[in-house]
């Protein structure tokens, strides 16, 4: 007699939807789906975005708060994460190790950056440049987090991404420029000055024409993650 084989039982609530909460302050709006296969490992896709705006915060980077007072930007991107359940509980709750592939695109359709031209003879002058651009990258990374199944049935969800760090490339271009010709010293200590802002963790070239300046971004995309989603498990 062949002995039959059961099918696998299925998981219970094998569903979580869920939003980064803390996310909403860098006007960020996302969305997560977690699928649950087994008591340890489960998959999980998010999207991002930020709506055309000024840049959360911008006035915290001193050196760079007059110049780009006017900038905006948009951003949006692709997380794809596995996670492994290390705690006794699993199936979606306890302590998680979660390596992550990640796509950003930061998109400026049009903005003003206010270069500052300093002359012996007729002293400060202001000048305008219109800035457009757009940048991406692709990294990878790891995430520590723990996840907590709330309520009677279990079904609402608190997951806390303790420390994520992530390191890849990017690239991407930015033009800039002048209402009027600039001369070589204009050129020059534009130059000078796009290169000394104080732009964490990006790293590009600039070189400039009478036209105004280019900027190519060819290097590290690097980053953090921690926060604090809230969700439903189904």
């Amino acid at each position: 007699m062949v002995e039959e084989k059961l099918p696998p039982v299925p998981i219970e609530k094998a569903n979580i939807i869920k939003t980064n909460a803390t996310a909403y302050a860098f006007r960020n709006f996302n969305l997560t789906y977690e699928r649950i296969f087994s008591k340890t490992f489960s998959l999980s896709a998010g999207y991002s975005t930020m709506p055309e705006g000024k840049v959360p915060f911008i006035d915290y980077f001193a050196s760079a708060e007059e110049q780009l007072r006017d900038v905006e930007v948009s951003h949006q991107g692709l997380t794809l994460e596995g996670r492994f359940y290390v705690g006794k509980k699993g199936y979606g709750e306890g302590f998680y190790l979660a390596p992550y592939a990640r796509h950003g695109k930061v998109d400026a359709p049009e903005f003003i950056y206010y270069y500052t031209y300093s002359d012996a003879l007729v002293g400060e002058q202001e000048i305008p440049l219109t800035v457009r651009g757009d940048a991406s990258g692709l990294s990878g990374g790891l995430l520590l987090g723990t996840q907590f199944l709330m309520g009677k049935k279990k079904n609402f969800v608190l997951d806390l991404w303790i420390l994520g760090v992530h390191y890849g490339g990017g690239s991407g271009d930015f033009s800039a420029r002048s209402p009027y010709s600039l001369n070589q010293e204009q050129q020059n200590q534009l130059k000078r000055e796009l290169e000394e802002l104080d732009i964490p963790m990006v790293k590009y070239t600039v070189t400039t024409n009478p036209n105004g300046a280019d900027v190519a971004m060819d290097g590290p995309w690097a980053g953090l993650r921690s926060g604090l989603s809230l969700g439903f498990k189904f």
